[in-house]
Protein backbone atom coordinates (compact mmCIF):
# COMPACT_ATOMS: atom_id res chain seq x y z
CA UNK A 1 0.00 0.00 0.00
CA UNK A 2 1.85 3.24 -0.72
CA UNK A 3 1.73 5.95 1.40
CA UNK A 4 1.06 9.80 0.65
CA UNK A 5 2.20 12.93 1.98
CA UNK A 6 0.80 16.10 2.07
CA UNK A 7 2.48 19.24 2.96
CA UNK A 8 1.58 22.90 2.64
CA UNK A 9 3.59 26.11 1.33
CA UNK A 10 4.41 28.66 0.44
CA UNK A 11 8.09 28.08 -1.13
CA UNK A 12 8.69 32.15 -1.06
CA UNK A 13 11.43 30.86 -2.68
CA UNK A 14 12.41 27.36 -2.37
CA UNK A 15 15.51 27.19 -0.24
CA UNK A 16 17.48 24.28 1.29
CA UNK A 17 15.50 24.15 4.22
CA UNK A 18 12.15 23.45 2.28
CA UNK A 19 14.67 20.75 0.62
CA UNK A 20 15.76 19.68 4.36
CA UNK A 21 11.70 19.68 5.16
CA UNK A 22 10.72 17.55 2.56
CA UNK A 23 13.41 14.99 3.15
CA UNK A 24 12.72 14.96 6.70
CA UNK A 25 9.18 14.30 5.91
CA UNK A 26 9.82 11.19 3.93
CA UNK A 27 12.34 9.81 5.83
CA UNK A 28 9.80 10.00 9.33
CA UNK A 29 6.51 9.13 6.92
CA UNK A 30 7.70 6.55 4.91
CA UNK A 31 6.18 7.97 2.17
CA UNK A 32 6.12 6.87 -1.41
CA UNK A 33 4.64 9.83 -2.99
CA UNK A 34 4.58 13.87 -2.21
CA UNK A 35 1.16 15.82 -2.86
CA UNK A 36 2.37 19.88 -2.06
CA UNK A 37 -0.54 22.48 -1.63
CA UNK A 38 1.48 25.68 -2.74
CA UNK A 39 0.13 29.53 -1.87
CA UNK A 40 -0.28 31.56 -4.96
CA UNK A 41 0.95 34.83 -6.05
CA UNK A 42 -0.15 36.41 -3.18
CA UNK A 43 1.01 34.98 0.25
CA UNK A 44 -0.66 34.39 4.03
CA UNK A 45 2.32 36.68 5.28
CA UNK A 46 0.32 39.79 3.77
CA UNK A 47 2.83 40.02 1.08
CA UNK A 48 3.49 39.00 -2.56
CA UNK A 49 5.27 35.80 -3.57
CA UNK A 50 8.68 36.82 -5.47
CA UNK A 51 7.70 34.61 -8.56
CA UNK A 52 4.78 32.86 -9.65
CA UNK A 53 2.91 29.98 -8.95
CA UNK A 54 3.79 28.19 -12.05
CA UNK A 55 7.55 28.80 -10.94
CA UNK A 56 7.31 27.94 -7.46
CA UNK A 57 5.67 24.58 -8.97
CA UNK A 58 8.52 24.05 -10.90
CA UNK A 59 10.82 24.35 -7.79
CA UNK A 60 8.50 22.44 -5.52
CA UNK A 61 8.57 19.48 -8.49
CA UNK A 62 12.54 19.47 -8.68
CA UNK A 63 12.89 18.83 -5.56
CA UNK A 64 10.55 16.03 -4.28
CA UNK A 65 6.90 16.70 -5.03
CA UNK A 66 4.68 14.53 -7.43
CA UNK A 67 1.68 16.57 -7.24
CA UNK A 68 1.43 20.61 -6.89
CA UNK A 69 -2.21 22.27 -5.92
CA UNK A 70 -2.90 25.56 -5.38
CA UNK A 71 -4.52 26.83 -2.17
CA UNK A 72 -7.00 29.56 -3.59
CA UNK A 73 -5.91 32.98 -2.96
CA UNK A 74 -8.93 33.63 -0.94
CA UNK A 75 -7.23 30.85 1.77
CA UNK A 76 -3.88 31.84 0.73
CA UNK A 77 -4.80 35.12 1.96
CA UNK A 78 -6.22 34.49 4.87
CA UNK A 79 -5.56 34.27 8.57
CA UNK A 80 -3.71 31.17 9.72
CA UNK A 81 -6.48 29.36 10.88
CA UNK A 82 -8.90 30.04 7.57
CA UNK A 83 -5.71 29.20 5.65
CA UNK A 84 -4.58 25.88 7.59
CA UNK A 85 -8.43 24.84 7.41
CA UNK A 86 -8.44 25.30 3.82
CA UNK A 87 -5.47 23.37 3.20
CA UNK A 88 -6.57 20.50 5.13
CA UNK A 89 -9.60 20.48 3.43
CA UNK A 90 -8.06 19.96 0.03
CA UNK A 91 -5.68 17.24 1.31
CA UNK A 92 -8.94 15.21 2.98
CA UNK A 93 -10.91 15.55 -0.16
CA UNK A 94 -8.40 13.62 -2.26
CA UNK A 95 -8.94 10.74 -0.04
CA UNK A 96 -5.35 9.13 -0.92
CA UNK A 97 -3.22 11.28 1.69
CA UNK A 98 -2.54 9.71 4.67
CA UNK A 99 -0.37 12.30 6.74
CA UNK A 100 0.74 16.13 7.10
CA UNK A 101 3.91 16.91 7.68
CA UNK A 102 4.81 20.70 8.57
CA UNK A 103 7.69 23.02 10.01
CA UNK A 104 7.87 23.68 13.82
CA UNK A 105 10.17 26.27 15.89
CA UNK A 106 9.08 23.74 19.02
CA UNK A 107 10.77 20.79 20.23
CA UNK A 108 7.87 18.33 20.07
CA UNK A 109 4.47 18.01 18.40
CA UNK A 110 2.71 17.37 21.81
CA UNK A 111 3.48 20.96 22.51
CA UNK A 112 1.32 22.12 19.30
CA UNK A 113 -1.01 19.48 20.35
CA UNK A 114 -1.56 20.79 23.52
CA UNK A 115 -2.83 24.09 22.68
CA UNK A 116 -4.70 23.02 19.36
CA UNK A 117 -6.89 21.04 22.21
CA UNK A 118 -7.47 24.41 23.83
CA UNK A 119 -7.95 26.66 20.46
CA UNK A 120 -10.46 23.83 19.45
CA UNK A 121 -12.08 22.51 22.42
CA UNK A 122 -12.32 26.86 24.02
CA UNK A 123 -12.92 25.67 27.54
CA UNK A 124 -15.00 28.39 29.26
CA UNK A 125 -11.97 29.27 31.76
CA UNK A 126 -9.77 29.77 28.79
CA UNK A 127 -12.07 32.12 26.62
CA UNK A 128 -12.61 34.40 30.00
CA UNK A 129 -8.96 34.43 30.20
CA UNK A 130 -8.88 35.51 26.48
CA UNK A 131 -11.45 38.25 26.78
CA UNK A 132 -9.87 39.83 29.63
CA UNK A 133 -6.50 40.21 27.79
CA UNK A 134 -8.17 41.64 24.79
CA UNK A 135 -9.92 43.77 27.65
CA UNK A 136 -6.55 45.20 27.90
CA UNK A 137 -6.41 46.54 24.68
CA UNK A 138 -3.63 43.58 22.95
CA UNK A 139 -3.80 42.37 19.68
CA UNK A 140 -5.24 38.63 19.57
CA UNK A 141 -2.31 36.82 19.04
CA UNK A 142 -0.50 38.22 22.16
CA UNK A 143 -3.64 38.15 23.89
CA UNK A 144 -4.48 34.39 23.11
CA UNK A 145 -0.78 33.77 23.87
CA UNK A 146 -1.13 34.88 27.25
CA UNK A 147 -4.52 33.25 28.30
CA UNK A 148 -2.96 29.74 26.45
CA UNK A 149 0.23 29.97 29.26
CA UNK A 150 -2.22 30.80 31.85
CA UNK A 151 -5.21 27.84 31.17
CA UNK A 152 -2.69 25.50 31.00
CA UNK A 153 -0.77 26.86 33.68
CA UNK A 154 2.92 26.01 32.16
CA UNK A 155 4.98 29.17 31.28
CA UNK A 156 8.02 27.29 30.91
CA UNK A 157 6.64 24.98 28.15
CA UNK A 158 4.35 27.27 26.66
CA UNK A 159 6.25 30.79 26.55
CA UNK A 160 6.96 31.94 23.16
CA UNK A 161 5.20 29.21 21.08
CA UNK A 162 2.75 31.01 19.84
CA UNK A 163 5.16 33.88 18.87
CA UNK A 164 6.62 31.00 16.40
CA UNK A 165 5.31 31.39 12.48
CA UNK A 166 5.53 27.96 11.88
CA UNK A 167 4.34 26.75 15.19
CA UNK A 168 1.10 28.97 14.83
CA UNK A 169 0.42 26.91 11.07
CA UNK A 170 1.26 24.03 12.72
CA UNK A 171 -1.31 24.50 15.68
CA UNK A 172 -3.93 25.33 13.46
CA UNK A 173 -3.38 22.54 11.10
CA UNK A 174 -3.98 20.46 14.12
CA UNK A 175 -6.65 22.44 15.19
CA UNK A 176 -8.33 21.92 11.68
CA UNK A 177 -8.22 18.25 11.53
CA UNK A 178 -10.08 17.98 14.79
CA UNK A 179 -12.70 20.10 13.48
CA UNK A 180 -12.81 18.25 10.02
CA UNK A 181 -12.49 14.71 12.01
CA UNK A 182 -9.65 14.82 8.89
CA UNK A 183 -7.79 10.83 9.58
CA UNK A 184 -4.22 12.83 8.31
CA UNK A 185 -1.35 11.94 10.47
CA UNK A 186 0.77 14.91 11.69
CA UNK A 187 4.04 14.79 11.51
CA UNK A 188 6.06 17.93 12.91
CA UNK A 189 9.60 18.97 11.66
CA UNK A 190 11.67 21.07 13.54
CA UNK A 191 12.91 23.73 11.94
CA UNK A 192 16.60 23.97 12.33
CA UNK A 193 19.43 26.94 12.05
CA UNK A 194 16.98 29.51 10.95
CA UNK A 195 13.65 30.60 11.36
CA UNK A 196 11.44 32.75 9.55
CA UNK A 197 12.36 36.21 10.12
CA UNK A 198 16.23 35.56 10.44
CA UNK A 199 18.02 37.82 7.93
CA UNK A 200 21.29 35.83 8.11
CA UNK A 201 23.12 32.61 6.84
CA UNK A 202 23.76 30.11 8.58
CA UNK A 203 25.72 27.29 6.60
CA UNK A 204 24.11 26.70 4.02
CA UNK A 205 20.24 27.88 5.60
CA UNK A 206 18.44 31.14 5.15
CA UNK A 207 15.25 31.94 5.73
CA UNK A 208 13.01 33.12 2.94
CA UNK A 209 12.69 36.22 3.99
CA UNK A 210 16.29 36.66 3.90
CA UNK A 211 16.80 35.84 0.42
CA UNK A 212 14.01 38.21 -0.43
CA UNK A 213 16.43 40.87 0.77
CA UNK A 214 19.33 39.21 -0.51
CA UNK A 215 17.39 39.71 -4.04
CA UNK A 216 16.77 43.45 -3.59
CA UNK A 217 20.80 43.68 -2.64
CA UNK A 218 21.85 42.13 -5.79
CA UNK A 219 23.40 38.64 -3.23
CA UNK A 220 23.82 36.15 -5.86
CA UNK A 221 26.52 34.19 -4.59
CA UNK A 222 24.61 34.09 -1.34
CA UNK A 223 21.39 33.31 -3.19
CA UNK A 224 23.31 30.25 -4.44
CA UNK A 225 24.42 28.82 -1.58
CA UNK A 226 21.23 28.80 0.22
CA UNK A 227 19.01 27.22 -2.31
CA UNK A 228 18.81 24.03 -4.08
CA UNK A 229 20.88 25.11 -7.56
CA UNK A 230 17.11 23.95 -9.55
CA UNK A 231 15.70 26.71 -7.39
CA UNK A 232 18.23 28.89 -8.38
CA UNK A 233 18.11 28.13 -11.64
CA UNK A 234 14.28 29.35 -11.99
CA UNK A 235 15.04 32.25 -9.73
CA UNK A 236 17.28 33.69 -11.91
CA UNK A 237 15.20 33.23 -14.76
CA UNK A 238 12.76 35.09 -14.07
CA UNK A 239 14.61 37.80 -12.14
CA UNK A 240 16.63 38.21 -15.10
CA UNK A 241 13.37 37.96 -17.14
CA UNK A 242 11.78 40.48 -15.33
CA UNK A 243 9.04 38.65 -13.73
CA UNK A 244 8.95 38.46 -9.74
CA UNK A 245 7.32 41.10 -7.88
CA UNK A 246 9.26 42.19 -4.30
CA UNK A 247 6.70 43.05 -2.32
CA UNK A 248 3.29 44.65 -1.73
CA UNK A 249 4.67 47.93 -2.22
CA UNK A 250 4.36 47.27 -6.25
CA UNK A 251 0.49 47.77 -6.11
CA UNK A 252 0.61 50.99 -3.68
CA UNK A 253 -0.86 53.48 -6.21
CA UNK A 254 -3.55 50.69 -7.11
CA UNK A 255 -4.47 50.12 -3.42
CA UNK A 256 -4.53 53.79 -2.47
CA UNK A 257 -6.56 54.23 -5.59
CA UNK A 258 -8.86 51.79 -4.16
CA UNK A 259 -8.97 52.93 -0.40
CA UNK A 260 -10.27 56.55 -1.63
CA UNK A 261 -12.31 55.78 -3.71
CA UNK A 262 -14.30 53.29 -1.61
CA UNK A 263 -16.94 54.31 1.18
CA UNK A 264 -16.75 53.41 4.20
CA UNK A 265 -19.54 51.21 4.63
CA UNK A 266 -17.37 49.18 1.64
CA UNK A 267 -14.31 49.34 3.86
CA UNK A 268 -15.97 48.03 6.63
CA UNK A 269 -16.95 44.93 4.49
CA UNK A 270 -13.23 43.95 3.69
CA UNK A 271 -12.68 41.01 6.01
CA UNK A 272 -10.26 41.57 9.39
CA UNK A 273 -11.79 44.89 9.60
CA UNK A 274 -13.64 45.41 12.91
CA UNK A 275 -14.23 47.92 15.68
CA UNK A 276 -14.51 50.71 13.24
CA UNK A 277 -11.15 49.87 12.28
CA UNK A 278 -12.67 50.98 8.49
CA UNK A 279 -12.23 54.92 9.77
CA UNK A 280 -8.56 54.66 10.72
CA UNK A 281 -8.22 53.12 7.27
CA UNK A 282 -10.26 55.52 5.47
CA UNK A 283 -8.11 58.42 7.18
CA UNK A 284 -5.12 56.95 6.62
CA UNK A 285 -5.55 56.68 2.56
CA UNK A 286 -6.13 59.86 1.76
CA UNK A 287 -3.39 61.44 4.27
CA UNK A 288 -0.56 59.63 2.49
CA UNK A 289 0.93 58.27 -0.80
CA UNK A 290 2.73 55.06 -0.08
CA UNK A 291 2.29 52.11 1.48
CA UNK A 292 4.50 52.23 4.02
CA UNK A 293 3.38 55.55 5.77
CA UNK A 294 -0.38 53.63 4.94
CA UNK A 295 0.78 50.41 7.64
CA UNK A 296 2.51 52.78 9.58
CA UNK A 297 -0.34 54.75 10.46
CA UNK A 298 -2.60 51.99 10.90
CA UNK A 299 -0.96 49.52 12.86
CA UNK A 300 -0.98 49.49 16.62
CA UNK A 301 -0.81 47.29 19.86
CA UNK A 302 -4.55 46.01 18.63
CA UNK A 303 -3.99 45.25 15.23
CA UNK A 304 -0.53 44.12 13.76
CA UNK A 305 1.18 44.96 10.08
CA UNK A 306 0.77 41.42 9.08
CA UNK A 307 -3.03 41.83 10.00
CA UNK A 308 -3.08 45.40 8.30
CA UNK A 309 -1.06 44.14 5.09
CA UNK A 310 -3.75 41.07 4.50
CA UNK A 311 -6.70 43.70 4.51
CA UNK A 312 -4.42 45.55 2.02
CA UNK A 313 -4.56 42.69 -0.39
CA UNK A 314 -8.08 41.88 0.28
CA UNK A 315 -8.81 45.48 -0.88
CA UNK A 316 -6.46 44.96 -3.74
CA UNK A 317 -8.16 41.63 -4.69
CA UNK A 318 -12.03 42.52 -4.22
CA UNK A 319 -12.21 39.96 -1.51
CA UNK A 320 -14.75 40.58 0.87
CA UNK A 321 -16.64 39.27 3.99
CA UNK A 322 -18.99 37.74 2.41
CA UNK A 323 -16.98 35.99 -0.32
CA UNK A 324 -14.47 34.92 3.35
CA UNK A 325 -17.69 33.13 4.59
CA UNK A 326 -18.16 31.30 1.99
CA UNK A 327 -14.64 29.61 2.28
CA UNK A 328 -15.29 28.94 5.72
CA UNK A 329 -18.29 26.62 4.95
CA UNK A 330 -17.31 25.36 1.56
CA UNK A 331 -15.27 22.55 0.18
CA UNK A 332 -12.54 24.21 -2.21
CA UNK A 333 -11.79 22.64 -5.85
CA UNK A 334 -8.51 21.03 -6.40
CA UNK A 335 -6.91 23.28 -9.17
CA UNK A 336 -3.89 21.22 -10.29
CA UNK A 337 -0.84 23.36 -11.20
CA UNK A 338 1.76 20.55 -11.61
CA UNK A 339 2.40 17.24 -11.82
CA UNK A 340 4.69 14.22 -12.97
CA UNK A 341 3.47 10.46 -13.69
CA UNK A 342 3.08 9.44 -9.97
CA UNK A 343 1.37 12.71 -9.46
CA UNK A 344 -0.93 11.65 -12.70
CA UNK A 345 -1.62 8.28 -10.81
CA UNK A 346 -2.48 9.83 -7.51
CA UNK A 347 -5.04 11.97 -9.63
CA UNK A 348 -6.48 9.11 -11.45
CA UNK A 349 -6.72 7.61 -7.98
CA UNK A 350 -8.51 10.50 -6.16
CA UNK A 351 -10.88 10.73 -8.50
CA UNK A 352 -12.05 7.20 -8.55
CA UNK A 353 -12.45 7.43 -4.60
CA UNK A 354 -13.94 10.67 -4.47
CA UNK A 355 -16.12 10.57 -8.13
CA UNK A 356 -17.79 14.35 -6.63
CA UNK A 357 -13.47 15.93 -6.44
CA UNK A 358 -13.91 19.31 -7.71
CA UNK A 359 -10.77 19.16 -9.71
CA UNK A 360 -9.54 21.78 -11.92
CA UNK A 361 -7.52 20.69 -14.37
CA UNK A 362 -8.61 23.28 -17.52
CA UNK A 363 -9.56 26.91 -15.82
CA UNK A 364 -12.09 27.69 -18.65
CA UNK A 365 -13.87 24.43 -18.88
CA UNK A 366 -14.45 24.53 -14.75
CA UNK A 367 -15.47 28.08 -15.59
CA UNK A 368 -17.52 27.35 -18.36
CA UNK A 369 -19.75 24.21 -16.87
CA UNK A 370 -19.12 24.03 -13.15
CA UNK A 371 -22.62 25.13 -11.46
CA UNK A 372 -21.30 25.98 -8.15
CA UNK A 373 -21.57 29.51 -7.48
CA UNK A 374 -19.20 29.71 -4.86
CA UNK A 375 -16.56 27.34 -5.91
CA UNK A 376 -16.83 29.78 -9.32
CA UNK A 377 -16.33 32.81 -7.68
CA UNK A 378 -13.44 31.66 -5.73
CA UNK A 379 -11.86 30.78 -9.00
CA UNK A 380 -12.36 33.68 -10.65
CA UNK A 381 -10.25 35.43 -7.94
CA UNK A 382 -7.70 33.34 -8.36
CA UNK A 383 -7.87 34.57 -12.24
CA UNK A 384 -8.14 38.27 -11.34
CA UNK A 385 -4.76 37.96 -8.61
CA UNK A 386 -2.67 36.66 -11.33
CA UNK A 387 -4.06 39.37 -13.69
CA UNK A 388 -2.89 41.87 -10.91
CA UNK A 389 -0.29 40.29 -9.86
CA UNK A 390 1.74 40.16 -13.18
CA UNK A 391 0.91 43.98 -12.99
CA UNK A 392 3.94 44.09 -10.97
CA UNK A 393 6.25 43.04 -13.53
CA UNK A 394 8.93 44.45 -14.82
CA UNK A 395 8.31 43.08 -18.34
CA UNK A 396 5.92 41.16 -20.32
CA UNK A 397 2.76 41.96 -18.20
CA UNK A 398 0.37 39.51 -19.26
CA UNK A 399 -3.11 38.74 -17.90
CA UNK A 400 -5.23 35.80 -18.39
CA UNK A 401 -2.12 33.57 -17.75
CA UNK A 402 -4.26 31.10 -15.73
CA UNK A 403 -6.19 30.36 -18.71
CA UNK A 404 -3.31 30.22 -21.44
CA UNK A 405 -0.48 28.42 -18.97
CA UNK A 406 -0.66 24.68 -19.19
CA UNK A 407 -0.32 22.44 -16.50
CA UNK A 408 3.71 21.73 -15.23
CA UNK A 409 4.87 17.86 -16.39
CA UNK A 410 8.56 17.08 -15.75
CA UNK A 411 8.53 17.50 -19.54
CA UNK A 412 8.84 21.43 -19.04
CA UNK A 413 11.44 21.03 -16.19
CA UNK A 414 14.55 20.65 -18.74
CA UNK A 415 17.16 22.75 -17.12
CA UNK A 416 16.63 21.88 -14.14
CA UNK A 417 17.80 18.84 -12.01
CA UNK A 418 15.34 16.88 -9.57
CA UNK A 419 17.08 15.60 -6.31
Amino acid sequence: MSRVLGIVAEYNPFHNGHLYHIKQSIEQTNADYVVCVVTGNFVQRGNTSIVDKWTKTKMAMANGADLVIELPTVYSTSSAENFAEGAIKILDSLQVVDSISFGMEADNLATLNNIANVLYQEPKEYVTMLNHELSKGTSFPKARESAVMLYLNDIKRYANVLAGSNNILGIEYLKAMKKLKSSLRPEGIKREKVVYHDDFIVDDFASATAIRKMIVGRQFNDIMKVMPRSSYILLAQELQNGHYVLDLSKFQTQILYKLRTMTIEEIREIPDVTEGLEHAIKSAADSCNNIIDLVNIIKSKRYTQTRIQRILIYCLLGINKKMMEASKKTVPYVRVLGFNENGRKLISEATARNPKLNIVTSVKKYMDESKNKVLKEMLQTDIYATNIYTLGYEKDSWANLDYTNKIITMEDMKGTVRV
